[in-house]
């Protein structure tokens, strides 16, 4: 089987492992870093976050962790007893959790506000070029066109009906299916920056597979955050500093179906096709959220057409590489 179903890192904060430099003192004490790492909707995710009592500290980012557990319990597509699995069985879901229905509402409007290049409905086409690449008979040139349009037919946002006076999401047709990941990591990443924020934390760095700055380091210097490149996701093609910002990144890179590299996860909702393997885009934006809803359209939508989303989108910054480095940044 050649696809990789774990996502490979799009952006890194250099120089991590670094010592802790000249470090302001928080309410009188000298801070100090406390560390997590684990995964999120099957992506790395870290927690940075400085403090000066690590018992509070671990408290906090324990009470995180809880909250990123209750989210894949909605938001996983590879857990058989989450809401969105449920969802995509039998096609309609009463009593959804809140945050379901606020995130499952909120990819309508980005798709709506997007003309449809984002889709949360894209499901099928995932499950068609899955399929076709674990036969272990497959074709290279990908799956059959007829294969493609029988996909395509199930796909369409305005087929996900979305109903928060009743707590009900459902799917117009049958064979429909939802997927998240392209907005989740960054809802994700809100709500566990929001519960450390409420323990009274700030200087702190929160990725749950896109990545959410609060305030400075403790130093007082920004956040540098390495944007991967292409061709070598290990590697940083270029770099930027934030703070009070949210970065999020695409890339057909991330999971190729196949051993040429042909075929991304990233799809055209309207071709069924997929997004070049050697092309990225990173969105910052003043929440996670945000910036992981217009990564992913902006990795699909003609070039000519980069702009005019952009600037609808407004309050954002687009940055586009390729392995020759950045091609293009447009701001809103």
């Amino acid at each position: 089987m050649s696809v990789r179903i774990s996502r490979r890192r799009a952006i890194t904060v250099l120089a991590a492992a670094a010592g802790l430099p000249l470090l302001a003192k928080i309410g009188g004490e000298h801070p100090h870093l406390l560390r997590w790492k684990g995964f999120s909707l099957g992506a790395d995710a870290y927690i940075q976050l400085y403090h000066t009592d690590e018992t509070k500290a671990r408290a906090a980012v324990d009470e995180g962790l809880a909250e990123l557990a209750r989210m894949e319990q909605m938001f996983s597509l590879f857990r058989p007893d989450s809401v969105i699995s449920e969802l995509n069985r039998k096609g309609v879901v009463e009593d959804a959790p809140a945050e379901f229905i606020e995130l499952a509402a909120y990819s309508r409007d980005i798709a709506e506000r997007t003309d449809g290049w984002f889709d949360p409905t894209i499901q099928p086409l995932w499950n068609t070029y899955f399929q076709h690449f674990t036969t272990g008979t497959e074709d290279p040139a990908g799956p059959s066109a007829a294969a493609i349009r029988d996909a395509l037919a199930l796909v369409g946002w305005r087929g996900l009906e979305v109903d928060p006076a009743r707590g009900r999401v459902a799917l117009a047709r049958p064979g429909m299916g939802l997927t998240l990941d392209s907005v989740g990591q960054g809802y994700i990443t809100d709500r566990v920056t929001a519960i450390l924020r409420r323990h009274g934390f700030q200087n702190m760095l929160v990725d749950m597979g896109e990545l959410r700055a609060v305030a400075a380091k403790a130093d007082g210097s920004a956040w540098r955050v390495g944007i991967a490149n292409p061709a070598d996701p290990q590697q940083a093609i270029t770099e930027i500093d934030i703070i009070d910002q949210a970065v999020a990144t695409s890339g057909g890179y991330g999971t190729i179906f196949d051993p040429a590299g042909n075929f991304t996860h990233l799809f055209d909702p309207f071709t069924g096709k997929t997004a070049p393997r050697l092309a990225g885009v990173t969105v910052i934006a003043d929440s996670a959220t945000r910036a992981n809803a217009y990564s992913t359209p902006l990795s699909v939508v003609p070039a000519d057409r980069r702009a005019a989303m952009v600037a609808a989108a407004g309050g954002i910054t687009a940055i586009f590489v390729t392995p020759s480095g950045v091609t293009e940044t447009l701001k809103s």
